[in-house]
């Protein structure tokens, strides 16, 4: 963190990939100045030598730490659809590129369901394993899907909220790309909103539209590819939450359960 001399609060972020920081500074300078003052923080500027980009603090605490009421988590998650509609955009704000990187995407996420799988070894039993191979295979026949620009890691831990005039701010731009937008439903569908309907119809709510049925299939889908990678990821990572969420998923779609 460094301070200004006018008070003003920045930190300093050091990419992990130059993919990750092509995709941040594209985000910041492109797509984050729509959305409003405070409502995500501002590129000052950056350094590729060091893939290093300083930026403005935003107010707020971490969502995840707070002690919302249910009513205020409603207002969180209205605020949230608010704000990813407004940084997804339509297909009209992509260029030719984006739109076949968007597409590259969906068979990146489908390929790597395979690959995936054999990392989870016998991490994941028979009927699991199928039930992947089955929702790769169906999202395949499902794109084209609806696109725009993604945030590419939308849930609640990268979410800000300033509990005094109530105001939600977004972080964490380094997966934002072109991609299907019900890319970034699916941390949320397979996280806060299980056994949460209120939650999911406050963000439909601000984002202006529900999903259409081949996004709902479609997020199944993602479910299914998510968390796959979530348990071949956590476990070697010694990260227990996300695999609970992947093993929690997988166990719903193989009962035939909604994502």
């Amino acid at each position: 963190m460094t301070h200004q001399r006018d008070g003003a609060r920045h930190f300093v972020k050091i990419s992990p990939t130059p993919k990750f920081f092509a995709r941040e500074t594209r985000a910041y300078r492109q797509t984050a100045p729509a959305l409003g003052p405070g409502s995500v923080p501002r590129l000052v500027e950056t350094n590729p030598q060091w893939q290093a980009l300083l930026l403005t603090a935003v107010p707020g605490r971490g969502v995840t730490s707070l002690p919302l009421t249910p009513a205020r988590q409603r207002a969180v998650h209205r605020q949230a659809g608010a704000w990813l509609s407004r940084f997804h955009g339509g297909p009209r704000d992509l260029s030719p590129q984006d739109h076949a990187e968007a597409a590259a995407e969906v068979a990146r996420a489908v390929h790597g369901a395979e690959r995936h799988l054999e990392s989870a070894e016998d991490l994941i039993g028979g009927r699991g394993r199928e039930t992947v191979r089955r929702h790769a295979a169906e999202l395949t026949r499902l794109d084209p899907l609806p696109r725009g620009y993604v945030h590419g890691d939308f849930q609640e831990r990268n979410w800000l909220f300033d509990t005094g005039p109530g105001r939600l701010a977004v972080v964490d731009l380094e997966r934002a790309r072109p991609h299907a937008v019900v890319f970034d439903i699916v941390r949320l569908a397979c996280g806060p909103w299980v056994g949460r309907p209120d939650l999911r119809a406050a963000f439909f709510e601000g984002y202006g539209r529900e999903l259409a049925d081949k996004e709902e299939r479609s997020l199944r889908c993602l479910a299914a590819l998510d968390a796959v990678s979530a348990i071949s990821w956590g476990v070697p990572h010694h990260d227990p939450e996300i695999v609970a969420r992947g093993r929690a998923t997988l166990a719903r779609l193989e009962r035939g359960d909604a994502a």
